[in-house]
């Protein structure tokens, strides 16, 4: 049962891996496509994906499980005061 549980967790995050690196990628041509034909706007959400997608890998990389034990102990030794 857990192999099944450990597949489907590695799938997911396969999938979702590839999703960040087509994100990475449509802004990245997206920002090419704006300075070759001068427009303004395809440069600025090229600028607006990118940042997204790095974002978006410095959240996913962070482990919340431990922060969000951590407000809560915070919280609790707060509470008992």
């Amino acid at each position: 049962m857990d192999k099944d549980k450990e597949k489907q967790e590695i799938s997911l995050i396969g999938r979702l891996f590839c999703i960040e690196a087509l994100l990475l990628l449509m802004g990245i041509v997206s920002l090419v496509s704006g300075l070759i034909t001068g427009q303004e706007v395809q440069l600025f959400w090229g600028v607006m994906i990118i940042g997204g997608s790095i974002t978006l890998y410095f959240v996913r990389k962070k482990d919340w499980k431990k922060h969000w034990e951590e407000k809560e102990r915070c919280r609790g030794s707060t509470s008992s005061k």
